[in-house]
């Protein structure tokens, strides 16, 4: 019996192996997948402006790194003694706007480094709707709890999210021909808008990557959305606010992931880390015992065999403290 409506998903034509770089950007699927990769040893950036949700924003921040301009001073804003800019997420704050400009400028440096040598950029998109300051009709991406009286909402047309999309394929083709580029929908419903709102919102995304991906042979699209709605779509797949995927949906969109987008030797390799991720995690009912012991010399040969290509120096060095002592 077929408890799920399951399709095929294309693999990418050159799948990513554990020695390529990685820029993951977007909402917060762009940060679980991220996280993911990361605990596996892998080298990867992740949203080092915050959380990001709009098309146009996200361009806005990767046009700024390009070129290395400053964001525009006047998008700072003070709130309870922190500092924010309008362009980035609410995690990226300062206590003075020297401290935020000095954070702003370091992660734009990083951000273009990444760009720049990066083989794989995974833009996970969010929501069409957009939302300007009134004054100025400048987009913002987060509105750091400033009264809603100074900003408009709209529905981005998809002919400016694409015309903005497509500005910026353009600018990392010049900067790195090599880089793949991987576009996915996230799976969180954004039902604040509301469900008919949330579902014209991600119909314009999934259209959008779908025009991208038909103008670029660099783009390839990953459906985590259709994921979600079509293979999981029950809510006990979902945490307590009915919009979040639990840590099981999470891990099931996980695996679909490497299955299309991992290298066969690269899906073997993690497989090790995250055993050895695993026994590091180990809490032993006694330390002391010689059981334990022989359980850390195995894990400290598993270490070291993997370390020539993932950096476990750390672990190696915690685990012989532990047997010293």
């Amino acid at each position: 019996m077929q408890w799920i409506t399951s399709f095929d998903i294309p693999s990418h034509p050159t799948p990513i192996s554990h020695n390529h770089k990685i820029l993951s950007l977007g909402s917060c699927f762009a940060e679980s997948i991220g996280n993911k990769m990361k605990e596996l040893k892998m080298d990867i950036l992740i949203n080092p402006f915050g959380t990001l949700f709009h098309p146009i924003p996200i361009c806005q921040l990767l046009e700024f790194a390009i070129h290395q301009k400053s964001l525009p001073e006047e998008l700072i804003l003070e709130r309870d003694g922190m500092h924010f800019h309008y362009w980035t997420h609410s995690q990226v704050m300062g206590y003075s706007k020297e401290e935020l400009r000095g954070k702003l400028a370091g992660e734009l440096i990083l951000l273009k480094e990444y760009l720049e040598n990066s083989d794989f950029l995974i833009i996970t998109l969010g929501s069409s709707w957009l939302y300007e300051l009134v004054d100025s009709e400048v987009p913002v991406a987060n509105c750091h709890k400033q009264p809603g009286k100074l900003f408009s909402k709209k529905l981005a047309s998809l002919e400016a999210m694409q015309t903005k999309m497509n500005a910026l394929f353009q600018q990392l083709q010049e900067i790195n021909p090599q880089l793949k580029i991987i576009l996915t929908v996230s799976p969180v419903r954004h039902i604040k808008d509301g469900v008919p709102e949330n579902q014209l919102s991600k119909s314009l995304l999934r259209i959008l990557c779908h025009q991208l991906c038909q103008n670029s042979k660099q783009a390839y699209y990953f459906p985590s959305y259709e994921i979600m709605m079509d293979e999981l779509r029950d809510y006990r797949f979902y945490k307590s606010d009915l919009i979040h995927p639990t840590t099981q949906a999470e891990d099931y969109i996980w695996r679909k992931w490497k299955t299309a987008l991992f290298h066969e030797d690269c899906i073997k390799l993690l497989e090790q880390v995250s055993q050895v991720n695993l026994d590091l995690a180990h809490r032993p009912l006694n330390p002391k015992s010689e059981s334990h012991r022989k359980f850390l010399s195995n894990l400290l040969q598993k270490l070291e065999r993997l370390n020539g290509v993932f950096d476990f120096s750390k672990e190696i060095g915690k685990v012989k403290t532990q047997l010293k002592t």
